[in-house]
């Protein structure tokens, strides 16, 4: 089981401290925070790509390659790069290039993204975001494994085995598709034989479980054998020493994102009950002390039997020394529990 962090890179009011920080000093935070991760042995950090006022990443893979020169082990990888409003070749380009600087640790998640700001931002019609998607992620697979690729499609250029460069350390560069919940979605990374990340950040797990099996159900039809095909679970949460500053950490950051993400979306104000909800044991959010967070990776690891679990800690503004601590404990003392437990599972796997 790999387990990690992905991040949006927030940039907005801490609504516990009320501290506002600067886009240059959330940035710096944000690269000490990949820098511990790296350091207590967690696998996987990524990083979202978003264009607004509330989150400073638009591109992932230049925060990566600065993330690269400063980690030794720690995986690379977007979470995730809006493939649909992206030119493919300049996405391949950029992840070699951050793999070169990594020794081998890059990886793109690649996604249709959540929000729909770069659409018309690089001239896109949402109309098309579904036929986007397919064919731009058919260039990118064609990028990844041919140096002088043959393509042609609808919303770009053709390519007529000119050189793509540079190429980079790993042979084939890791592809993961970032999935939200549509059975489409979830058939087209099964059928493609590509590693799948699923986003569970709202209601019960346990209710994903037939995605899951329709995606591996999707690779065996295609051919591709599912044992082979790893399954990621990205979720929010945040661990503290205790449960309740865990919660108390993360509440009032969770309440100002949903209930401004609400107000454009239409949902209703989010509530505290909402909150602990979703924190207990059959939620979706992994939030409370080490224990509760090792009892829940565990039990989502039975119904799923995903390979890696990724947690969104920064949920809106964390205070920075909270985070640090979060991250401490998820690698010290998370991770070699949650390692430990699934050891005989691994062997008897084998």
């Amino acid at each position: 089981m790999e387990l990690g962090l992905y991040t949006f890179v927030e940039n907005m009011r801490n609504m516990t401290t009320g501290e506002v920080v600067s886009p240059e000093q959330r940035m710096a935070n944000l690269l000490e925070e990949i820098e511990l991760a790296d350091q207590v042995g967690l696998d996987v950090f990524g990083i979202g790509e978003h264009h607004r006022p509330d989150f400073i990443v638009s591109s992932p893979a230049t925060v990566l390659a600065a993330a690269a020169a400063r980690t030794k082990s720690i995986r690379l990888t977007s979470a995730v790069t809006v493939l649909s409003s992206d030119d493919p070749v300049r996405v391949f380009q950029q992840f070699a290039t951050v793999d070169l600087i990594s020794h081998g640790r890059a990886e793109i998640m690649a996604g249709r993204g959540s929000f729909i700001e770069s659409y018309p931002l690089f001239g896109y019609d949402l109309d098309q975001y579904d036929a986007l998607f397919g064919e731009k992620l058919d260039l990118l697979l064609t990028l990844i494994k041919h140096e002088r690729p043959v393509w042609s499609g609808k919303f770009r250029p053709s390519l007529t085995g000119q050189g793509v460069y540079p190429r980079p350390v790993q042979d084939p560069l890791p592809l993961w598709i970032a999935v939200g919940g549509t059975p489409q979605s979830v058939v087209r990374a099964g059928s493609l034989g590509i590693p799948m990340a699923l986003a569970i950040i709202g209601g019960e797990p346990a209710r994903f479980k037939p995605l899951i099996d329709l995606y591996r159900e999707a690779a065996r039809r295609a051919g591709h054998d599912p044992a082979k095909l790893p399954v990621s679970i990205n979720s929010h949460g945040f661990i503290a020493d205790t449960t309740d500053v865990a919660a108390e950490l993360a509440f009032p950051a969770y309440a100002d994102t949903m209930g401004r993400l609400g107000k454009e979306r239409g949902w209703g104000p989010y509530t505290r009950a909402q909150f602990d909800a979703s924190r207990s044991r059959n939620g979706a959010d992994f939030i409370g002390d080490p224990q509760v967070v090792i009892d829940k990776i565990l039990l989502q690891h039975e119904i799923f039997g995903n390979q890696r679990s990724l947690l969104q800690f920064s949920v809106g503004a964390m205070p920075h020394k909270a985070m640090l601590r979060a991250i401490e404990l998820y690698g010290t003392v998370v991770a070699p529990a949650v390692r430990k437990a699934l050891q005989p599972a691994a062997r008897a796997a084998e």
